[in-house]
């Protein structure tokens, strides 16, 4: 029996793109600037804050709640299967090694930007992991 494509998580991606994480396992990365550009039912998702802010999950696809009520026949969704078949499947964003989270910290500290989480410098995270 074949699985029919479904989306379980979705997670904002940058430049509008967006992760779909599919009830097989695989995570797919779709970039819906072509949607956008086309305009129609499409052009709200032009401003970043609705793109990333509404963007959910609704009836098994990647969809943005409009009207904020997850009124499915309210809301600008994606054909989970056309979804499936024409993203590219890539690493979990989320699922960051230590070495690599190491690599971003040190390079946020470096830069002098932000660290998000419970580290507040290179040190204080080379410490735990050396624990």
């Amino acid at each position: 029996m074949e699985i029919v494509p479904s989306v379980l998580q979705v997670i904002p991606g940058d430049n509008f793109t967006v992760y779909a994480y599919f009830n097989d396992g695989s995570v797919r990365k779709a970039d819906i600037k072509p949607l956008i550009e086309q305009g129609g039912v499409f052009s709200a998702l032009a401003d970043e804050t609705f793109f990333r802010e509404r963007l959910t999950v609704i009836n098994g696809a990647a969809a943005w709640d409009v009207t904020g009520t997850r009124d499915a026949a309210r809301c600008v969704d994606l054909d989970p299967c056309a979804m499936y078949e024409h993203s590219p499947v890539v690493k979990d964003p989320l699922d960051m090694g230590a070495n690599e989270a190491t690599l971003a910290a040190m390079d946020a500290a470096e830069h002098d930007m932000n660290m998000h989480g419970p580290f507040d410098s290179v040190e204080t995270l080379m410490e735990a992991l050396n624990a």
